[in-house]
């Protein structure tokens, strides 16, 4: 089969990625076989691919957006079926046992496994996941559509419950990539006031046509105090400023694996009158579940700039010149 491989991680100009031929994969104990449809490109790949997060084996496939059909026999006792439509995200597998899997913290799990990061995601023709892991998805929706839900969706989610919005509030959103016009929508569905601070022109430009009642440059001051806040956006210095545009009593939730460093925070300026910063750490799989049944029913508007399998080093490059609006998705012909 066709897959891509992170043969030397390192800047993308580098050329980090190899297009190889590997053979299909061979499902284990409680996996299943996936024929992959498409595939979207995360910023955690484009960590991976660099070396910000550092590979765990030799030449793996990256991926964790894989939207596919069932191309083997399920497991037995599976609900899946023969040439069903599923997600594969970047929650793998976790120990089931350990004082966080039993608290329902299963994303806090020091045994848990990463699709595209453990075992080789869906930068491939085919990729094998445990089938208690994946999604299934419905069949009347685009694949390209469907992709980026399975973690700039599900993750958004998470990091949307983390920064306790409170109903009707107002939400600052850092960044405005594919988790964060996803959740956006997510917010506004939820009655909140959206200020979105960006640097990108084309990014404010959607961010306006979702919904967002303002939208500025990344180290701006929004319109009015927040309520509640998201940094989506890698980049530590902008931690300072989010905590500074919070009202008393306000979270920050940072929702990415990677940060560059935080310069030193003022007490009375950042923390004092109850301010709250907050890590996300991946997805449970019952966020998992719960996003994708409200964005079954109710699907939000996925904007996204589809490429070839076989361009999938321009894609990252593209998204490390933060050049992609919306989420990439790689596509299989």
């Amino acid at each position: 089969m066709d897959a891509w491989v992170v043969a030397r991680p390192g800047p993308m100009a580098s050329r980090p990625l190899a297009r190889v031929r590997l053979p299909v994969p061979r499902p284990g104990e409680g996996e299943v076989l996936v024929k992959v449809e498409a595939c979207a490109v995360c910023r955690t790949d484009l960590h991976l691919a660099e070396g910000d997060l550092p590979p765990l084996r030799p030449r793996t496939v990256p991926g964790h957006e894989a939207v596919g059909r069932v191309a083997g026999p399920p497991p037995a006792g599976s609900a899946l079926t023969l040439g069903s439509r599923v997600g594969v995200a970047w929650l793998r597998s976790t120990c089931g046992r350990c004082r966080y899997c039993l608290r329902g913290l299963e994303n806090l799990c020091p045994g848990s496994a990463y699709t595209g990061w453990h075992a080789d995601g869906g930068y491939a023709e085919y990729l094998v996941a445990p089938a208690d892991y994946v999604y299934p998805l419905p069949e009347d929706r685009p694949a390209e559509k469907l992709a980026p839900l399975l973690c700039a969706g599900i993750i958004g989610y998470r990091a949307l419950l983390r920064c306790d919005l409170p109903p009707g509030g107002r939400l600052g959103v850092y960044g405005f990539g594919a988790s964060a016009h996803l959740t956006t929508q997510a917010a506004l569905a939820r009655g909140a006031t959206v200020h979105v601070l960006t640097r990108s022109a084309a990014a404010r430009e959607l961010a306006l046509e979702l919904g967002a009642a303002s939208a500025g440059g990344a180290y701006d001051t929004p319109p009015e105090p927040l309520d509640a806040a998201i940094l989506f956006a890698p980049v530590g210095d902008l931690v300072p400023v989010a905590l500074a545009a919070l009202d008393r009593g306000g979270t920050l939730a940072v929702a990415g694996i990677h940060l560059s460093a935080i310069p030193p925070l003022d007490y009375p300026r950042h923390l004092f009158q109850e301010r709250t910063l907050r890590s996300v750490t991946a997805n449970t799989r019952a966020d998992g579940r719960d996003y994708l049944r409200s964005a079954t029913e109710d699907p939000p508007r996925v904007t996204t700039a589809p490429y070839p399998f076989e361009a999938a080093d321009r894609a990252l490059g593209d998204l490390a010149a933060d050049q992609v609006n919306g989420a990439a998705v790689l596509r299989f012909s």
